[in-house]
């Protein structure tokens, strides 16, 4: 079994901020395809079967520096691999319309993949990476908790188009031929 996992913080307060992109793209896939929530763990969860596959999605309820502590409770429950999940997250590092899939690595300054990291003692949990840019004249907390601009926006809402696509390949395909294929030029947003 597979699982999807969206970071983000709960509350109404960071809705549509930048740091709740993953919590934004489970969201619109679960709308897409009509799958309800159950809370559990801390966590907000959907146990679906879809195209003969069944998998987890999940957006951790406790604030993103303490993702982790929430997934793993999840993977033990479901006895779940963390070489089967796939992690939501925003990205700083690359403009807004960019994404990035990835095999494993470091946190790279994200609190709640370090948190992740920390609590499933590997860096080997595959990642979607949503670019989110950065603006050198604002506080990075502050610039992670703001809302997008109307332009980028725009971008965004093109982004969750695919993102369903790219979440359907991941419960059934390789991972290196999804990366291969969504990784590419193509799939930035201008």
């Amino acid at each position: 079994m597979k699982m999807i996992i969206g970071l983000g913080n709960p509350g109404k307060e960071y809705e549509n901020t930048r740091h709740n992109i993953g919590f934004m793209v489970i969201d619109h896939y679960a709308n897409t395809n009509h799958f309800d929530f159950k809370e559990k763990f801390n966590g907000l969860y959907a146990k679906v079967t879809k195209n003969n596959e069944t998998f987890i999605l999940l957006k951790p309820l406790s604030y993103m520096n303490l993702s982790g502590t929430v997934i793993r409770k999840y993977l033990d429950y479901f006895k779940i691999d963390s070489k089967d999940i796939l992690v939501i997250q925003d990205d700083l590092d690359m403009p807004v319309g960019k994404i990035k899939l990835k095999f494993k690595g470091s946190c790279g300054g994200h609190n709640g993949i370090r948190n992740i990291i920390d609590n499933l003692k590997t860096e080997e949990f595959k990642r979607f990476k949503l670019g989110i840019g950065k603006e050198d004249n604002i506080d990075i907390k502050d610039y992670v908790l703001g809302k997008f601009s109307k332009s980028d926006k725009d971008k965004i809402e093109k982004i969750l188009s695919f993102s369903n696509d790219i979440i359907d390949s991941f419960i059934t395909e390789d991972f290196e031929r999804i990366m291969s294929k969504y990784n590419g030029a193509e799939y930035e947003i201008n």
